[in-house]
């Protein structure tokens, strides 16, 4: 099982309290992730990644073993601690201003 940790407001749209938790199929990336967790919430397509693009949309960070993915490719494997489930994905809101 997969552990994930959404943002305060993913979490709401989802009507979720506190982490999911997910089956995800080896090997376990960003994308096989993100797909499981649009599939068991689909109110959340499109929210992390573009509809069209799949790509990350730029206000959203991903964070596993305390280090930032967002820039990695999203079909790299993630640590092992996240595919085992003793560590959670996280999935953070960037917040932008001046």
């Amino acid at each position: 099982m997969i552990r994930v940790v959404l943002p305060p407001h993913l979490r709401t749209l989802a009507r979720v309290d506190g982490e999911v938790t997910l089956d995800v199929a080896n090997p376990v990336t960003q994308r096989s992730v993100l797909d499981a967790l649009e599939t068991r919430y689909p109110m959340l397509r499109g929210t992390m990644r573009d509809h069209v693009t799949q790509l990350r949309r730029p206000l959203v960070r991903f964070f596993a073993s305390g280090e930032d993915l967002s820039h990695e490719s999203p079909d790299a494997p993630l640590p092992n601690a996240i595919a085992q489930g003793s560590e959670p994905f996280v999935i953070i809101g960037a917040i932008a201003g001046g």
